[in-house]
């Protein structure tokens, strides 16, 4: 991530020898005073007016509109027979729920009249320690191994499986479909100019938000599971995949253009393989993206580990959540690190790299072997078909169960404090602002925000995006929603200011926390809430600290990277002229890296407006709990649809201000002027 200059008159002012640079102070305040201004002046009318005209919307109460979508599901479901767009999703819905029954019976429910799989167990766990092998190494072979044989051991070999075999239909999905259009938009920029608006509504849409129509049209079950995740996943390969082939030397595309090659010559062999590492990254993305979307389709019926997770956090039962969740993790980091090795594999090989090839062959053929005789053993022995059942997964969950009780009742009072703390200094001030003052008032002072922050762009979006919401009758819990949002926000910001500048200036500290917060990436979102759950119980703070959680290992690395790419040689200029730790910190530093903070920020608030509807199960409220009202009761799915889309309105608002203030002009001092341009990616990244 770069500045870039894109004022070609503007020459850099001339920094003397010994004195820091210029941090662009004056610009810096020029937009926190009239955002103070207008921050005073909310406050001055809110003492005035709150509770007035606050548009409230208590409880399971709905309004006409939300009567009026609840009345367009109920027309779409009953002719469902007969409306060509229901039929042709009722025919795909058919064609994912046959691939997924099929897989289901070849590797983990009978198939009558044989009374076990087709590929029992151990075939199944020599299969995908085989593809490991000869994808990537025997390290990453052991690792699978150890995995599949800890679905089984731990008790949710069935679960776990279903939760792979949904995973894989959808990533098989998005390849097929997300490969032509990844070349499409590295290939061509009108196509790259149109297809990243529709990349980035998708990727800024929480995950709960694709489930309401998806079931609409598909219905409940694996089809659902299949389609949402397949949707949800598709935006990282074709961004990312698209990003690799459209970064290609323009030389080597010339070079191959003199040759006389066709287009489908340079693409297939100039493009696609010198793309070929970042391709394999984007598999990773959308992997890891489709394992937590699978993970949520718990909520539509999906087959996989959500299941037990959600219905343990339905009773507040942490210890029966702990065993599946810790297997979603599991699951998680075996990906991760199995694409991860492969990208470098294919690395290493396209480089004349990889090892001998003889002892590989030789390696690949005896470990083909083991594994014929491993299916062939499954196919007749029963018990080498059905995985034993052991009671390791029970004990471990009643013993975690029995470890959250003493620690809630030796510290319930010490975790109570903390959040009665934060509730009462931070989130109830905000809330009582943004959610008791008058509509009107509210709508103009976000307005005004936006526009000293972001400019004519940010404002023209944040009227359009609060204009929805208040048509949506849902103002009073999008204001509750946003309030936790920002409080999550902030908290997190703090976190990545104090960790990522702690990282950046101790290499040793990096070292030691940065593979933390990466295998913290790769967590599904859901899982966050168990031992947050187990810390605080039900309650809207429940739900901000599990957002904190998720979102701050991204920002915390952003921050790093940023502070870190500072120039060694204006730090330098700085510590000549006496500056102290801490004012080379918050005056050379962080001004230098504001580009990544506004950065960090942007994908802070993203990552936790994604947890939203999350926290909806957890006591949260306001939209979240709108959103699964209307997932769990019939007649109130237009409410839980109009929460749906207010949600997508925040995550748009949200994102535009803080890429228009990135983008926005800062003057460096008299005379000079300077334009930071940073490509901000949307949506949080798995």
């Amino acid at each position: 991530m770069t500045a870039t200059a894109t004022d070609p008159e503007a020459a850099p002012r001339r920094v003397e020898p010994g004195a820091p640079p210029p941090v662009e102070a004056e610009a810096h305040l020029s937009r926190w005073i009239p955002a103070s201004a207008v921050v005073v002046a909310w406050i001055v009318v809110w003492s005035f007016t709150e509770g007035t005209d606050t548009l409230p919307l208590p409880g399971v109460a709905r309004t006409e509109l939300h009567d009026s979508f609840t009345e367009f599901q109920n027309w779409l479901l009953a002719g469902r027979d007969t409306n060509p767009v229901m039929q042709v999703t009722n025919a795909i819905a058919e064609f994912f729920r046959s691939w997924v029954d099929w897989l289901q019976r070849m590797v983990v429910k009978p198939n009558l009249p044989r009374p076990v799989p087709e590929i029992g167990w151990l075939g199944v766990v020599a299969l995908a320690t085989y593809v490991g092998l000869a994808i990537a190494s025997w390290r990453i072979a052991i690792l699978v191994c150890a995995s599949f044989l800890s679905f089984g051991v731990l008790g949710f070999w069935q679960d776990s499986l279903d939760l792979l075999i949904i995973t894989g239909i959808a990533v098989t999905m998005v390849v097929v479909i997300g490969m032509p259009l990844a070349v499409l938009i590295g290939t061509h920029a009108g196509a790259n100019r149109v297809v990243t608006v529709f990349l980035d509504l998708m990727q800024t849409m929480p995950t709960f938000v694709y489930l309401l129509p998806i079931v609409l049209f598909f219905g409940i079950g694996t089809s659902a599971a299949v389609v949402a995740t397949l949707i949800y996943a598709l935006p990282p390969l074709i961004r990312i995949a698209g990003f690799g082939i459209r970064e290609v030397p323009e030389t080597t595309i010339e070079a191959t253009d003199s040759a006389g090659q066709t287009y489908w010559q340079r693409l297939l062999k100039v493009q696609v393989p010198m793309a070929r590492k970042t391709i394999i990254v984007g598999l990773n993305q959308t992997t890891l993206a489709a394992l937590s979307m699978a993970t949520l389709a718990a909520f539509v019926d999906g087959p996989g580990l959500g299941q037990p997770v959600l219905d343990a956090l339905r009773i507040n039962d942490v210890g029966a959540a702990v065993v599946p969740g810790a297997l979603i993790v599991v699951m998680a980091v075996m990906l991760d690190r199995t694409t991860t090795a492969a990208s470098e594999r294919a690395e290493k090989v396209a480089r004349g790299g990889g090892g001998d090839p003889r002892v590989r062959r030789v390696l690949l053929l005896v470990g083909a072997a083991a594994t014929l005789v491993a299916v062939y053993l499954s196919r007749t022995y029963v018990t080498l078909a059905e995985f034993p059942t052991y009671s390791i997964g029970d004990r471990i969950g009643s013993a975690v169960g029995d470890g959250v009780d003493w620690f809630t009742d030796t510290f319930g009072e010490l975790t109570g404090a903390f959040k009665d703390a934060i509730t009462n200094a931070l989130l109830n001030p905000m809330q009582s602002l943004l959610a008791e003052s008058p509509w009107y008032v509210s709508f103009a002072a976000i307005s005004a925000l936006a526009f000293v922050f972001g400019g004519a762009r940010a404002l023209v979006s944040t009227l359009v995006c609060l204009a929805g919401i208040y048509y949506l009758d849902l103002w009073h819990d999008a204001m509750i929603t946003l309030t936790m949002t920002m409080v999550a926000t902030v908290l997190v910001m703090a976190l990545a200011l104090v960790f990522g500048v702690w990282m950046a200036r101790d290499r040793r500290v990096d070292l030691g926390i940065r593979p933390v917060l990466d295998a913290g990436q790769t967590i599904p979102p859901f899982v966050y809430l168990i031992p947050v759950l187990a810390l605080f119980g039900p309650s809207r703070f429940t739900a901000i600290v599990a957002a904190i959680v998720y979102a701050a290992p991204a920002a915390i690395k952003l921050v790093a990277d940023g502070v870190k790419g500072v120039s060694p040689t204006t730090i330098e200029a700085g510590r000549s002229t006496g500056q102290t730790t801490w004012q080379e910190i918050v005056k050379v530093q962080l001004p230098m890296a504001r580009g990544s903070l506004v950065l960090a920020t942007n994908q802070g608030l993203l990552y936790v407006l994604s947890m939203t509807v999350i926290g909806g199960l957890v006591g949260a409220g306001a939209l979240g709990f709108d959103v699964v009202y209307g997932f769990s009761r019939s007649e109130a799915w237009g409410k839980g649809l109009a929460a749906g889309l207010a949600i997508v309105l925040l995550g748009i608002m949200l994102d535009r201000i803080t890429r228009a203030a990135a983008d926005v002009r800062r003057d460096d001092g008299p005379g000079t002027r300077r334009a930071f341009h940073i490509r901000l990616p949307i949506g949080p990244p798995h």
